[in-house]
């Protein structure tokens, strides 16, 4: 016996197909819809984490920023100290100079020299005097540069002859000097020579046949 299928099949089929079609499309935009929301709150928190770090790295400068401005201020401070220190310990150096200065003018002065004026200015003293002869000028040329602790790079910038007259009989030829000679502070290093070592005792001999 031949049996007849009289019911719509295709159709039925086709409309099976719709609905797993539609089916399975609903269930991909579900989990579309899922994984658009777990991105977009993964995104959320990792933005809020950033911001918490850059909120903290913003508090850490304006806390470093104080801690130089103090430190600045501080360098400043000290900046200060130091030029007021070294200004004090200068003037106490120098206050000794003018003993220096006439000490070793009474030291190295030789025979047949005389001074007539001084004047200093900062570290440089101008010497202007007569003497018996220009040998006389060169000895206390050398006595400055090697024998004296305190007077440094002496320098000759004039001398002139003349005549003095003591008497109507007595004239004599003179030598007028003017010299330049730089003045040692306290804090400046003295250096040693054997110059120096070896000429003390006799500029300490020649000081006190003089006194």
């Amino acid at each position: 016996m031949i049996l007849i299928n009289l019911l719509p099949h295709r159709e039925a089929a086709r409309k099976k197909r719709r609905e797993v079609f539609h089916a399975t499309l609903g269930l991909a935009a579900l989990a579309g819809v899922l994984i658009c929301g777990a991105v977009y709150s993964w995104y959320l928190t990792e933005i809020e984490s950033q911001q918490g770090k850059n909120t903290f790295l913003k508090s850490e400068i304006s806390r470093l920023d104080g801690q130089i401005k103090d430190i600045s201020t501080l360098q400043a401070e000290i900046a200060g100290l130091r030029a007021r220190q070294n200004a004090v310990e200068e003037l106490q150096g120098n206050r000794n100079m003018p003993v220096h200065l006439l000490n070793e003018l009474v030291k190295q002065l030789p025979d047949g020299v005389y001074i007539n004026s001084m004047r200093q200015d900062n570290q440089t003293v101008l010497i202007t005097g007569v003497a018996q002869s220009n040998e006389r000028v060169s000895e206390l040329l050398r006595n400055f540069s090697n024998n004296s602790p305190w007077l440094t790079k002496p320098e000759l910038v004039e001398i002139t002859a003349s005549i003095v007259t003591l008497s109507q009989r007595d004239q004599r030829r003179v030598s007028n000097f003017t010299m330049r000679v730089g003045l040692k502070r306290a804090s400046d290093p003295t250096p040693v020579n054997s110059a120096n070592l070896s000429s003390a005792p006799a500029s300490a001999a020649s000081a006190s046949s003089k006194t």
